[in-house]
């Protein structure tokens, strides 16, 4: 056995001698309106893929408080998420400074109703360990996933076997629900959300003063980088897309992501023979806000593609070896493309008969008896 799984075994068995709780297999919750949410194991995507939860309880519950625990890396798609009553990042790094650790311990122990730690990739011993570590009367967690026993459910109560191999296209935002449906807890609306306000609308129309848009051109947004190499699309695809786009409607564009996209947009930049914009580093409201002033947003599938899957335009996202069906946007007008799992698969003709109809739908819209 190695060093490391010896530890892992140590602390998972110490923990079960400090904080194993008995199972209780009723399905009732009485009335609960303090919430515990704890999803610092989750991406970006995962998160905002996952606000159908919060969205239930508050439907379920509509006096009921939500406190939600997320990372560093996922917190900025939660900020003034309209369903999120308090928001705490859990850092490991910052352990170690007195008052934070007061601050987290704090809050752990005041008095919750419910705690649950949502599960749709994978299972995490820490997030388990913190909801653990609550003062909470009714803890809910997986008891097993797709199969795989969690070893560190005996943290809580209410302990719930989530399966999804007879139903792998089923889209994470039901996938999410999966943990408090047993419970009563549900919703018929799966759609993501990010709240954004008028000082993000206005950061947005300031911008587009800013780059002198010229309004009846279509406006469309970009994002041509990923976390993940085989979720990019070739940017020479982007191009080629990007001049048939201009020269069919005339439209014009923008590009959002960050530093850790320069190369990606450096290369755009350079090899597109006409003016483009960029919208780098900004809050993800602040995106959010713009995309929902544009005509249409063309992404790769990555984080940034559940920001624009939050908001009511057109939208087209490119797929490669992850399924669409779990992942995609949910709306009408939210469509995917796939060919393999090889996203170069994908054709520029492809996107740009999906952009083509979407614009053309727009333009309909817009101009009823035109």
């Amino acid at each position: 056995m190695s060093k490391e799984n010896f530890f892992s075994n140590f602390v998972n068995s110490l923990s079960r001698r400090l904080f194993e709780v008995k199972e209780d297999h009723s399905l009732d919750l009485g009335n609960p309106r303090k919430f515990l949410i704890v999803r610092q194991h989750n991406q970006l995507g995962d998160l905002l893929a996952g606000v159908s939860l919060f969205r239930a309880i508050k439907e379920t519950y509509p006096e009921s408080h939500i406190t939600l625990i997320v990372s560093p890396f996922n917190f900025p798609g939660l900020v003034k998420n309209k369903f999120i009553d308090r928001l705490f990042v859990f850092d490991k790094r910052r352990l170690y400074n007195p008052f934070y650790l007061y601050k987290f311990i704090k809050l752990l122990r005041e008095e919750y109703d419910a705690a649950i730690v949502p599960v749709v990739v994978s299972i995490s011993f820490t997030s388990n360990f913190i909801a653990g570590l609550s003062n909470t009367k009714i803890k809910i967690g997986a008891k097993k996933l797709d199969g795989k026993i969690n070893k560190s459910a005996y943290f809580f109560h209410r302990r719930v076997v989530l399966d999804w191999r007879m139903h792998p296209d089923s889209n994470v935002s039901e996938r999410s629900l999966d943990i408090v449906r047993p419970f009563g807890i549900n919703t018929n609306n799966y759609r993501s959300e990010i709240s954004f306000d008028e000082a993000d609308i206005g950061s947005a129309k300031k911008y587009l003063k800013e780059i002198k848009y010229r309004p009846g051109h279509p406006l469309i947004g970009l994002h041509v980088g990923a976390g993940k190499l085989p979720n990019r699309w070739s940017l020479i695809k982007f191009v080629t897309l990007m001049k048939r786009l201009r020269d069919d409607y005339r439209a014009e564009y923008y590009l959002t992501g960050s530093n850790s996209d320069k190369e990606e947009i450096d290369y755009i930049l350079k090899n597109y023979d006409a003016r483009v914009h960029t919208f780098i580093n900004r809050t993800i409201p602040e995106v959010a806000a713009l995309i929902s002033l544009s005509d249409l947003f063309i992404d790769n599938d990555t984080g940034i593609m559940h920001v624009a899957g939050t908001t009511s335009t057109p939208q087209v996202s490119i797929f490669g070896p992850t399924n669409p069906f779990c992942w995609a946007p949910i709306g009408s007008n939210k469509i995917f493309v796939r060919r393999s799992e090889l996203i170069d698969d994908v054709t520029v003709q492809d996107v740009f008969e999906i952009c083509e109809m979407l614009l053309d739908k727009n333009k309909k819209a817009a101009n009823p008896n035109g």
